[in-house]
């Protein structure tokens, strides 16, 4: 088993292979092949694949496998797609939109300001609803098929979701909010004194 690879990471692999290879077949069907209807069931098949990985980390944790790397990563990666995956699809469908169809230019989130602020906290918030949905899984998969060694080591995946979602507000919001901050106290002169007027009186007639 040492010398084989991870079923439960090759299903990762797998799976987001697969992710991408339904987003493009079905952008493809849209803008070139203008097969809608064809577009919009391959597009709807994405989260099939969420299905087979959880079925996948089940049936091997049933089977009594140990606990490793890829079945704590597992319910994370499940939780990401869930959440992420339909931002993603849109994303790739205004580019392919942009490129085959005349669509609009992808618009830019600006690297500052209040429009960059909301953008790192509706991440931010994507990302919570997204490890909400990975502790689900984990809490499901260790209260169902695992035996109790296997729990013990698969809740060592609510540990690496703390430490995801404390870096994440801190490199997101939290880094974005004192960044613009400083930039606000830079850009702003120091106030003069009441005794010292910023400009000339004017000339009294």
């Amino acid at each position: 088993m040492n010398d084989m690879i991870d079923p439960v990471l090759l299903t990762i692999a797998g799976c987001e292979i697969g992710f991408w290879l339904l987003v493009v077949g079905g952008l493809v069907l849209r803008y070139l092949a203008r097969a809608e209807r064809a577009s919009t069931w391959v597009l709807a098949a994405v989260p099939i694949l969420d299905l087979v990985l959880l079925v996948a980390v089940a049936i091997d944790l049933s089977r009594g496998s140990e606990v490793g790397f890829a079945h704590r990563v597992a319910p994370i990666y499940l939780g990401t797609t869930v959440v992420f995956g339909p931002r993603l699809i849109r994303w790739a469908d205004v580019r392919f939109a942009h490129r085959f169809a005349g669509g609009p230019a992808p618009v830019k989130v600006p690297k500052r300001g209040p429009e960059r602020m909301r953008h790192e906290w509706a991440d931010f918030a994507r990302w919570v609803a997204a490890a909400g949905i990975a502790a689900a899984v984990l809490a499901l998969l260790g209260f169902t098929v695992a035996d109790p060694t296997q729990r013990d080591d698969l809740f060592g995946g609510f540990q690496t979701l703390g430490v995801i979602t404390a870096i994440w507000l801190l490199t997101g919001p939290v880094w974005y909010a004192g960044s613009g901050r400083r930039e606000a106290t830079t850009a702003t002169p120091d106030h003069a004194s009441p005794e010292t007027p910023t400009s000339p009186p004017a000339h009294r007639r």
